[in-house]
Order: C-alpha cells, then sequence, then structure tokens
C-alpha cells in the first residue's frame, strides 16, 4: 500500500535528517489520517486511490500558493512551496502531455455529439474517469473550451 511506503519513507527521511522531506511527509501522512476519520472513523483504512487523491489535492494547493506567493512578490515562499510539490509529484502518476488530454477531449467531444460549451458537463463527465489522476482538471477544461470554440 502507498501509506505504508510514505510511512516507510517518512522513517527514512526522519534518520537521514531531512528535514524538508521529514516535514512533507507527515504533512501527507496527516491529511491521510484526517481523510480516513471523515470517511469512516479509526476503523477505515484509505486505498491507494484514496492516497493518491490527498496527494493530488496537495499538490494542487502548492500550485494556488505558488501562484499566490508570486503575486505577493514572495521568491523565499515560492521556493519552498515548489520544493514542496516537487517532492509530492514523486508519489503521483505521470501526468498526460497536453497533446494526449486534446486527443482525449476531441474523442468525447465526438463520442457525445457536442458542439457548444453548453455540452461541456457531458464531455467532462466522459473524459474524467479517464484522465483521473493524470491531468490537471483546470487544464482538462482549459482545453475542451478551446476544441468547443474552433
Amino acid at each position: 500500500m502507498l501509506k505504508r511506503k510514505l510511512q516507510e519513507e517518512l522513517k527514512q527521511s526522519m534518520l537521514a535528517k531531512d528535514t524538508l522531506k521529514t516535514s512533507v511527509l507527515r504533512m501527507v501522512l496527516s491529511a491521510i489520517n484526517y481523510y480516513e476519520i471523515q470517511k469512516g472513523g479509526a476503523g477505515y483504512q484509505a486505498t491507494d486511490e484514496d492516497v493518491l487523491a490527498v496527494i493530488q489535492k496537495e499538490a494542487k494547493q502548492r500550485k494556488d500558493s505558488i501562484e499566490q506567493f508570486q503575486k505577493a512578490n514572495r521568491p523565499e515562499l515560492v521556493e519552498k512551496e515548489t520544493k514542496e510539490l516537487e517532492m509530492l509529484q514523486v508519489y503521483l502518476p505521470q501526468q498526460m502531455s497536453e497533446e494526449e488530454i486534446r486527443n482525449l477531449v476531441k474523442e468525447a467531444i465526438s463520442q457525445t455529439q457536442s458542439t457548444t460549451i453548453a455540452d461541456m458537463g457531458k464531455i467532462m463527465g466522459a473524459l474524467m474517469p479517464k484522465v483521473k489522476g493524470k491531468a490537471d482538471g483546470s487544464l482538462v477544461s482549459q482545453i475542451v473550451k478551446q476544441e468547443l470554440s474552433t
């Protein structure tokens, strides 16, 4: 299980005195434990899919923070968040390229026979199970809008 792997890596990083990695892994494991409590209390065990969802959520928070810190001209915080994001991405599946997403979008548009932006919900519904965990939802949405407007 992915959660066990994270726990082992936490022990290793603590022994190696890698403070940044230790901090990131503690944060992720804490978020996973919180998720388990929300889902079913102390007896609930997060699946690998659940753990990936938590890591993706944490990565998205880092991306949002980086954007905000750049706007606020805080380079030291941008650097910290960027390092944390890089560590989180190690545990996430390989992200799809924009070209791969675009091909899936075109396929979904033809399958759903959609032609207008009003059909976006149908397209996203068909797409998201295929790209879940492998592509950023906002990027997928942006590509769908581009394809529908051409």
